[in-house]
């Protein structure tokens, strides 16, 4: 609350889909699955924003273009794009001793390795076109070369390496899987890292902060209403304020723009129900809110608004598509552009969606 004008809330998104794995898909993809999933295993058709701006904007000096963590959101893939634009997944920076062990060489041996295995595989690939009549293989080689630069690549090194940053701003974050992602993802941004996806889902060694789902039985105790709340609200206030008085304070608030958002809202009243006989709140697509700052957007606002009760939007209702073209506006990438499916058919970025005019 004391950086207010350093953010924006966005407080009038929707859509009509309360499944936690196409609700997702909507947000990431702005794309609404043909056929609903209520188990929320289902897998998107197209490729998420991460898997776009990889496909535009490519590797710079070995930088991958688009990194997650702790995981990588379990909905989404690259589809037709190609397995060559699937995120780079770097687990938890939290631990004692983090480090992204795919980009560290030694000297000499490792190096002589690396360019013998290459020499190899290069004569290998050759062979195989000559057997691959179809081409399905062909973002593998791709998947390959961008191995190769980033191995190579001081710079990708270096930005991944989050010893380099001092321990006080390091315990200033959160020495936990939110905040150090937070620093990482600062550090891979002012890299020049395009998009970085902060996707915490499932609860592992015990950090249960990291699961949202405070719906009635989801892990809570008659009269412990919001206890994930409780324990979590915490770690994000720490890490998010953080972050974005550290991307001002670093006069980066032009190049990095945060979006804090999930892929729907929660019901307006509490219910009390089963298997525990709890209190809790539902899934509710209809009305939610993001946090936007940074970005050379408008900050210091809350644009839209719901009815007196958080059930709808009555003020410039938004939906996902109008958060994913911003996004993209920021990324330089014109979201009605298409792309060639597996069939050859043109499909668009966004079937729909304008740049949220408040923030410009």
């Amino acid at each position: 609350a004391k950086i207010a004008d350093k953010f924006a809330l966005i407080r009038s998104l929707h859509h009509d889909v309360g499944i936690h794995s196409d609700g997702g898909i909507i947000a990431l993809t702005g794309k609404r699955p043909a056929k609903l999933d209520p188990t929320s295993q289902s897998k998107s058709e197209h490729p998420d924003f991460g898997h776009v701006a990889s496909r535009v904007l490519g590797f710079s000096r070995g930088l991958p273009p688009y990194v997650t963590m702790p995981q990588h959101p379990y909905m989404t893939q690259p589809t037709y794009l190609g397995l060559h634009h699937e995120s780079f997944q770097i687990g938890d920076p939290s631990g004692e001793g983090f480090s992204v062990g795919q980009l560290k060489l030694n000297a000499g041996q490792d190096a002589k390795q690396l360019s013998n295995r290459r020499g190899l595989l290069e004569r290998l690939d050759n062979l195989r076109r000559e057997i691959d009549a179809n081409g399905q293989l062909e973002g593998v080689d791709e998947f390959r070369q961008l191995a190769y630069q980033m191995l190579s690549s001081p710079e990708a090194a270096s930005a991944f390496d989050i010893s380099q940053e001092a321990d006080d701003l390091r315990d200033k974050y959160g020495r936990n899987v939110w905040g150090q992602s937070c620093l990482l993802a600062r550090r891979l941004a002012e890299a020049g890292v395009p998009v970085i996806n902060i996707y915490c889902n499932t609860p592992k060694n015990g950090q249960e902060f990291t699961n949202w789902d405070d719906h009635p039985g989801n892990a809570q105790r008659p009269g412990h209403f919001a206890k994930y709340m409780q324990i979590r609200l915490p770690y994000l206030d720490e890490c998010l304020s953080t972050l974005i008085n550290d991307i001002y304070e670093r006069g980066l608030d032009k190049k990095i723009m945060v979006v804090v958002v999930g892929e729907f809202g929660r019901t307006p009243k509490m219910r009390f129900g089963p298997p525990n006989n709890s209190y809790g709140r539902d899934h509710w697509p209809q009305a939610y809110t993001a946090l936007v700052s940074g970005g050379g957007f408008r900050m210091g606002q809350a644009i839209g608004a719901t009815n007196r009760n958080g059930e709808y939007p009555v003020e410039n209702p938004l939906t996902p598509q109008d958060l994913l073209a911003t996004v993209y506006h920021h990324l330089g990438i014109d979201h009605k552009q298409a792309f060639l499916d597996y069939f050859g058919r043109p499909v668009h970025i966004l079937p729909s969606g304008d740049v949220i005019k408040e923030l410009l």
